[in-house]
This record gives C-alpha cells, structure tokens and sequence, in this order.
C-alpha cells in the first residue's frame, strides 16, 4: 500500500517548509511512541510539552533502543514484543542493570545487515546522551509513582573529556580567503567537479559566505527562503533551535551573494515544483537542497583551503566555530558572539575566546607605564 501524501495546514507565521519539516519529525516520534509500552503514555506527554521537539525524537530512539536491549538481551522481561513488557518487569530493573547496558553492551555490540554485520562502537559522549534519557525516564516513573525506587542515584557516572580550545577545529582568515577564491575561480577543482561548478558556484559562495558570516547551524541555512530575506530592510529571518525567530542584519558581502545568486544563477520559479518555489538554496535537480548536499560541498571547499583530502575537510559546524574565532580575533565581546550564535552558555563561546592566543602578553606588552619602554610614547619625551 503506497504511503500517503502528508499535508500541513499552517495558520502560523512560520515558513511551510519548516512547518513541514516539523511535522515529519513529529510522525517519527509517534511511530516509536506506538512500538513503546503503554505505561510510559504520560511520559511521552511530558516529553511532547517539555523538551524541544529534536530532543524528544533523540529520546524516544534511546528508549526503544533500550527496549529492544531488554527483550533481546536480557532476563528482565518475558515479552517478545517492546510493547508487551509491563511495568511490573521495569519495577524489576536495579542501577546495576543500566550500568552493564551502558557500560558492558553499548560500548560495542553488532547490527545484522542483509549481507553484512556491522560493529557499533558508543564512546562517552554517546554514553552520556543515553545515560541522561534513561535517568529523565526513570526520574519521570518513580515521581508518577509507576516505579517503586529511585534507582538514578546509583547510575556509573561517565566521564567526558574537558573540551580543549586547542582541540577546536576551525579555518585561520587566510584558509577562509583561500576557500573563498577556490569557490570563486574553481582553482583545484577536478574535471567532474568543475562541470557542477559552472551551474552551482554563485550558490556555493554564497552558502559559505553565509556560515562563515554568521555561524549559521546546518539547519538554519538549509531552511533559508527567499521570503526569509527583507532587502530593503536590510535583513533577513532564521528558525532557530526551540521555535525561536531571529532576525538577523544583513551586511554587504552577504546580500552581494545573496543577490547574485538568486538573480543570476538561480533557476526561475516558473520551472520548480510549488514546495520549492520559496526555497533559497536550489539543487540541480530543481528542490530544496538536503543537508547532505551543503555538508558535502562545505567539506569540498574546506578541504581545498587546508590542503588535505574531501575526508578530512570541514564540516558546517567547524565553520560555525571559524565565524566565533574570527569574531572574537576582530575585537567582539564573547557577549556578542553568544548572542550571534545563540550559544545557551556564555562558557561554550569562551572556548573559542581562549584561541585569541597570547592575549595576555599583548595586553602587558602594549600597556607599559615607564615612557622607555613605551612604544606610544614620542621619541622626544
């Protein structure tokens, strides 16, 4: 039976395509909840009312992970089926149980393919994110009185590595010229790429001019419409994480881009289909281009810049940290960083703060208080 056509009728402000976009996550979620046991119905309200809506699919996909860990793997449940394991069988559940599934079988288990059998491997900050979904879960059930103990106290803690501002991968301005220009010329390119390269660089340019300007989340820029942007208003509008509107000023070098790709490269709406006639960024196939498409045509220009293999060039993200250390190399406060980029904790922009590098030598140096070493000072006082 062919699936059926999903339509959204939105009667908000916010673009049909993230609205769509919204409501396929939202059918995922729903799909899982009804694989999951009943009992946890009043948790998945919590999770559809209390978290953003990326968080809850996360959620629920380590819940039915956990689910499918207990029927296969272990003694806990006689159910054969993740929806038939009863409340009474999760009663039964210790700490030491989710310690051996987070310690012992996360770590490494296998997945059977058609013709294959692919090793998974989980390191700690995976660990961690399953960890934090079970306690939320078990927390949610001893507080609605469904389980008798409180068991989270006793969870393994998992220790995560102290991210390091030397471990921050992240363009210097000349790599960012360097990408720029290959964009710009197709300098490196090889054959093949160069024949999508004369149909899609004012697109490129104008898509990495984008990220390395604002810091744009992967998301955020694939969403882009071309009603999102406001000429003569000098700005234009993002969807950020939790539903957040921003409106964010546009500066020259961007609308320049912006411009010349939509007037001179962009294909006419009269040959797109109606779901793609608003979207910014178009692929050579007349849609919407995916995330795939920007994540791989970011690590082709990246890799040209750093003089390494596609590999090992840059992700989106990694020019999101670029356009943070530049800001903050350019004499922006961390405060205004964090509000560009719409950091929840002012400590994740100090991470890129501390790549200022001997910053404190350059202040003691150029703030000498005896005129003979000075070097503001005039040569006859």
């Amino acid at each position: 039976m062919d699936k059926k056509i999903i339509k959204v009728h939105n009667k908000s402000d916010r673009p049909d395509n993230i609205v769509q976009k919204e409501n396929e996550t939202i059918e995922k979620c729903l799909e899982i909840e009804n694989s999951l046991p009943l009992f946890m119905q009043d948790f998945f309200i919590y999770l559809k009312n209390g978290v953003a809506l990326s968080t809850r699919y996360a959620y629920l996909q380590d819940i039915l992970f956990f689910c499918k860990y207990l029927v296969s793997e272990t003694n806990i449940t006689k159910a054969l089926n993740i929806k038939d394991i009863t409340i009474e069988e999760f009663n039964k559940i210790k700490a030491r149980d989710i310690n051996r599934f987070l310690g012992d079988f996360c770590t490494r288990y296998t997945v059977n393919g058609n013709d294959t059998v692919i090793i998974m491997e989980n390191h700690n900050r995976a660990l961690a994110r399953k960890k934090s979904t079970l306690t939320v879960l078990f927390k949610f059930l001893f507080r609605d009185e469904l389980i008798k103990e409180n068991i989270i106290d006793g969870f393994n803690p998992i220790r995560l590595p102290k991210p390091q501002p030397d471990a921050i991968k992240k363009l210097e301005i000349d790599e960012v010229a360097k990408m720029l220009d290959v964009v710009e010329s197709g300098n490196g390119l090889t054959a093949k790429e160069l024949t999508y390269w004369e149909k899609t660089k004012l697109r490129d340019k104008a898509i990495l001019v984008l990220f390395v300007t604002y810091g744009l989340r992967l998301k955020e820029l694939q969403q882009l419409n071309i009603s999102s942007f406001n000429f003569s208003r000098g700005d234009f509008k993002i969807y950020r994480k939790r539903g957040k509107e921003v409106n964010m000023p546009l500066n020259n070098s961007v609308e320049k881009v912006i411009l010349d790709y939509i007037q001179s490269e962009r294909v006419p709406d009269d040959v797109l289909l109606e779901k793609h006639k608003d979207a910014l960024f178009l692929s050579l196939q007349k849609t919407r281009i995916t995330e795939k498409a920007i994540r791989q045509l970011v690590k082709k220009y990246s890799s040209l810049a750093l003089g390494t293999t596609k590999e090992n060039g840059y992700s989106p993200h990694k020019l999101r940290a670029t356009a943070a250390t530049s800001l903050i190399q350019n004499g922006f406060s961390i405060y205004d960083v964090q509000n560009l980029l719409d950091h929840d904790n002012v400590t994740t922009t100090q991470l890129y703060a501390a790549h200022k590098k001997n910053v404190k030598r350059e202040i003691v140096h150029r703030f000498e208080w005896l005129d003979e070493f000075d070097k503001k000072s005039s040569p006859d006082k």
